[in-house]
């Protein structure tokens, strides 16, 4: 099963979405196709995993707050569900459609667009300078060092 980590986070996403209900529901399609998707998850996995501690100590981090899964627990929630796919493979079939289904909703949810000259990014950007470079997702002219001291005819 490839979407392991990936179910890992939609799962907690899940209990994040349920915890911030109270902040309100959305009302658009996507969000109510995702919310759908996250449940069948969350219910698929909650079923499999049943007290499992990862599980319950996935929870009680969305609950108390935090925004992302501590380290040790979405690894130890990983290799529950690599535990519960090796040794199931109705189960792993199963997994796997939701994350794909929730996949390809999200990418409908997330999907990125930009406007004239815009730059779209619909995943993580990284960008660096080293050894006195300079780096930008887009650039104009650049000089690099001492420039020249403006003369007559510039301003």
């Amino acid at each position: 099963m490839t979407g392991i980590e990936i179910a890992v986070g939609y799962v907690f996403a899940w209990v994040l979405r349920k915890t911030h209900r109270l902040a309100g529901r959305a009302d658009a399609e996507v969000d109510r196709g995702l919310d759908a998707g996250m449940d069948r998850l969350h219910d698929l996995v909650s079923r499999k995993l049943g007290q499992d501690p990862a599980l319950q100590r996935a929870r009680e981090e969305a609950e108390s707050g935090h925004e992302e899964l501590h380290p040790r627990t979405r690894q130890r929630l990983e290799l529950a569900l690599e535990d519960a796919t090796e040794h199931d493979a109705d189960f792993a079939a199963a997994l796997q459609r939701e994350v794909d289904a929730l996949q390809a909703l999200s990418g409908s949810a997330g999907g990125v667009s930009a406007g004239n000259g815009g730059q779209a990014v619909g995943g993580n950007v990284e960008i660096r300078a080293d050894h006195g470079s300079a780096a930008a997702f887009t650039m104009g002219d650049v000089s690099l060092g001492n420039p020249p001291q403006p003369g007559p005819h510039q301003g």
